[in-house]
């Protein structure tokens, strides 16, 4: 662990490889489980804002259950998560054939809205835990996720880079840039 700024890094995050393989895994992340991807306060209303431009794309259970328990809802730890159809799939999960989508990042892809998904999916397998004085920045390690791992392996591919993206919209480009100085300073 090393600190950066007001965050508290975990090394794997720049010793581990990663690249999503979704011919494999076909978005499991999005239907296992047993909770909702985490959200923060914002994005529950961000949720909201959207809801009617990303309803269109979804699955009409994503619906039912969006229309029944909301468009975020309070999990079991007391977080704000996304809500989920029969505590199974997220309600924002689509399918192409067998692989799961995500309804939100279609709408976004269609330039529909400006926000491309929760930030705890754009991380994944990066896990951000909030607490009052700084942020802890995690890798999540998950089953299902052994084939991102091996292809991030061949292509070598350290987490860092494939959630680039995702880590500048969380914490920002000069924030970034200094994770990539510690990362060549481990090489060394």
């Amino acid at each position: 662990m090393f600190q950066l700024n007001k965050t508290i890094v975990s090394e794997e995050i720049l010793e581990k490889e990663f690249v999503c393989n979704l011919s494999a895994c076909k978005g499991a992340c999005c239907v296992d489980g047993d909770a909702g991807a985490p959200l923060d306060e914002a994005e529950t209303k961000m949720l909201e804002e959207i809801y009617p431009k990303v309803k269109p794309f979804l699955r009409k259970e994503g619906i039912k259950a969006i229309e029944e328990q909301g468009t975020f809802v309070t999990g079991e730890d007391g977080e704000f998560e996304t809500t989920l159809i029969e505590g199974k799939d997220c309600a924002y999960v689509i399918f192409d054939k067998q692989t799961a989508l995500c309804g939100i990042e279609q709408a976004y892809n269609q330039g529909l809205i400006d926000w491309k998904k929760p930030v705890s999916c754009h991380l994944y397998p990066i896990r951000v835990k909030e607490y009052s004085d700084f942020a802890a920045v995690n890798y999540h390690k998950w089953h299902i996720c052994s084939d991102a791992c091996s292809l991030g392996k061949e292509l070598e591919v350290p987490i860092y880079k494939f959630v680039k993206e995702a880590l500048v919209r969380k914490f920002g480009i000069q924030w970034y840039e200094e994770l990539e100085k510690v990362a060549q300073d481990l090489k060394k």
